[in-house]
């Protein structure tokens, strides 16, 4: 599991942009200033940071640069009412690896956090390049893609990560515990909550093929038939 340090001021949009996070697999450490912010990184392990640009105690360009100071290689992304090209200069110009404008599409903050996380971490998430054939689709788990008559889905990294473990045991339980250890090294409710959602979303992404069926076997796991 991925743990995201969060420093958003707004205390509505800090806890509504944790539990979209928490609900797609993240581990989010939520602070609400800068020096707050800084405590926790020096504290714990944190995979990636968003930070808000306007933050009281220290700003989130002054707290990107101490952040880059402990762990140069640390990923950032920012966070800002304001889409002024200064300051987005100044913030790539610290590290940052991209830059969200406020208000927050929550769909594009996920797409965001995946695609910076499968750059800066390219060896967690590997994936292999053979395609698979599910009915009338075609996925590609090295694209993350899904191909239904020409038209192409992008799915997430976790998304793709839980259909290929399916497709590797196309027909056969893929059991829960097992992915959860696979996908989060844990096994937890949170985890078997997140586990529930990838598998909703997989089965509407694939929902134009009848043929395709991610069944749940209770207490045990799952099993793709197609």
């Amino acid at each position: 599991m991925y743990t995201i340090l969060l420093v958003e001021d707004d205390q509505s949009l800090g806890y509504i942009l944790t539990e979209y996070l928490e609900l797609h697999g993240f581990r989010v450490l939520l602070a609400k200033d800068g020096e707050a912010g800084l405590k926790i990184f020096n504290m714990q392990h944190v995979d990636l940071c968003i930070l808000d640009v306007m933050l009281p105690k220290k700003d989130g360009f002054t707290l990107a640069a101490e952040i880059k100071q402990g762990d140069e290689k640390m990923p950032l992304i920012f966070l800002t009412s304001k889409s002024l090209k200064i300051d987005k200069l100044k913030g790539f110009k610290l590290g940052a690896d991209d830059y969200i404008v406020k208000p927050v599409d929550e769909e594009e903050l996920i797409a965001r956090v995946d695609a910076v996380i499968k750059r800066a971490r390219p060896s967690a998430f590997a994936i292999s390049v053979n395609q698979y054939k599910l009915g009338n689709y075609i996925f590609d788990p090295s694209r993350q893609e899904l191909t239904f008559k020409n038209r192409r889905q992008i799915i997430t990294v976790r998304e793709a990560a839980v259909l290929k473990l399916l497709c590797e045991r196309k027909g056969q339980i893929l059991e829960r515990k097992v992915a959860l250890k696979q996908l989060w090294g844990e096994n937890n409710y949170f985890t078997r909550r997140s586990m529930d959602v990838f598998v909703s979303h997989l089965r509407k992404y694939l929902s134009e093929d009848p043929t395709i069926e991610i069944k749940n076997i209770h207490g045990k796991g799952y099993i793709l038939n197609c």
